[in-house]
């Protein structure tokens, strides 16, 4: 009897020395800072370090494979310039960055530090209050005008100051920003005479591709023209755009993608019509969002619903479309309003009319005449 009762407190206590080392080792490695886990490896055994060194030496040697650059945050950049001025041979030991990239960090960590010591506390600024407003009024409201400019009209004004007390004040409205109108200011100021273009590609019901081209206008959202089908070329995109145009209805600015099916022969049409082609970046859907955005609606909200067989049918089903797109659909573009409404006389009260498109997947609701 004795010895059972031993024999269990023996396994009790191995069982709480083995938790109690468990809970020590989670509360030391790897959860906590720097200096604790330096402390908690003074009392580990050299076989388990130099294990784990090698482990990490490893991950370290597989991490400088990748192609991404790990983002080092703030504190990262200290701890590697501490641990490196307590090391002599830290040249050679570093990886992840270059030693020059280390000492860069070391010199701008200095020139903070001076700038903030040099920096007076007490001393005020002899621009009076109303021309220091007056100048970030400026600049907010002005975004295409620099320092230079913003002198000239102060000047105006009779207020005398130099171009770098100008450049001091505008950077708390400014920021960093980029100067030059923003490609949404452009497409936002000239929408009304912009037209965008693009192909949508899908697939009948025997899996064969067929092509729709559209051609829209930014600052109403209205689709101006729309083709189907099978083997586009350069040359029957240039006379679709013929088509569109054929009422001297022309844009100043026509945006498309450096597709080959937009070739020389649609520049050509272009060109001759007095358009400007605007030829969107390599890989960059955003330059032309507008027409993307419309795709993407037409795929969703229409052809995802049919089964097409034909160009035929096809075409009449995206001119179902289009026309309800620009008579009847709102767009959060332009504010909930309609491309172009259509122009019945109607009288707020009456009673309402739905009418079914694309027979019933939408409805139109309009006031009875």
């Amino acid at each position: 009897m004795p010895e059972r009762i031993l024999d269990l407190v023996r396994r009790r206590a191995r069982r709480l020395v083995y938790f109690l080392e468990q809970r020590a080792r989670a509360a030391t490695w790897p959860h906590v800072g720097l200096g604790l886990g330096a402390l908690a490896d003074h009392y580990r055994s050299r076989q388990e370090l130099v294990a784990e060194n090698q482990l990490l030496r490893q991950q370290v040697i597989l991490l400088g494979r990748q192609i991404a650059k790990p983002k080092l945050a703030p504190r990262d950049r200290v701890s590697l310039i501490l641990l490196a001025s307590r090391t002599k041979t830290w040249a050679g030991a570093m990886l992840l960055v270059k030693p020059d990239t280390i000492l860069r960090w070391h010199r701008e960590g200095f020139r903070l530090f001076w700038r903030r010591k040099s920096r007076s506390k007490n001393r005020k600024s002899r621009v009076p209050e109303t021309t220091i407003a007056l100048i970030r009024q400026m600049a907010r409201n002005n975004k295409l005008w620099g320092a230079e400019r913003i002198r000239g009209e102060l000047l105006k004004l009779g207020i005398h100051r130099a171009k770098t007390t100008i450049q001091k004040y505008m950077r708390a409205v400014r920021g960093r920003a980029p100067r030059g109108q923003s490609w949404k200011t452009f497409i936002h100021n000239q929408g009304l005479h912009i037209w965008s273009c693009d192909f949508l590609q899908t697939y009948d019901v025997f899996f064969r591709p067929i092509f729709a081209f559209f051609i829209i206008e930014i600052g109403t959202r209205r689709v101006v023209h729309v083709a189907v089908t099978r083997f586009p070329t350069s040359s029957w995109t240039a006379q679709q755009l013929r088509n569109a145009t054929a009422w001297d209805d022309c844009p100043t600015f026509l945006i498309r993608d450096g597709d080959k099916k937009l070739g020389t022969d649609f520049d050509n049409v272009a060109t001759g019509g007095g358009i400007r082609v605007i030829v969107t970046p390599y890989r960059t859907p955003n330059a032309n969002a507008h027409c993307e955005r419309l795709l993407g609606s037409v795929r969703r909200e229409c052809l995802d619903h049919h089964l097409i067989v034909t160009e035929r049918q096809m075409l009449s089903v995206l001119t179902e479309c289009c026309d309800y797109h620009n008579r009847a659909r709102p767009h959060q573009g332009i504010g909930q309003r309609v491309p172009k409404p259509h122009t019945d006389p109607t009288k707020p009260g009456e009673r309402v009319v739905e009418i079914p498109i694309l027979g019933g997947l939408h409805h139109d609701y309009r006031l009875a005449a």
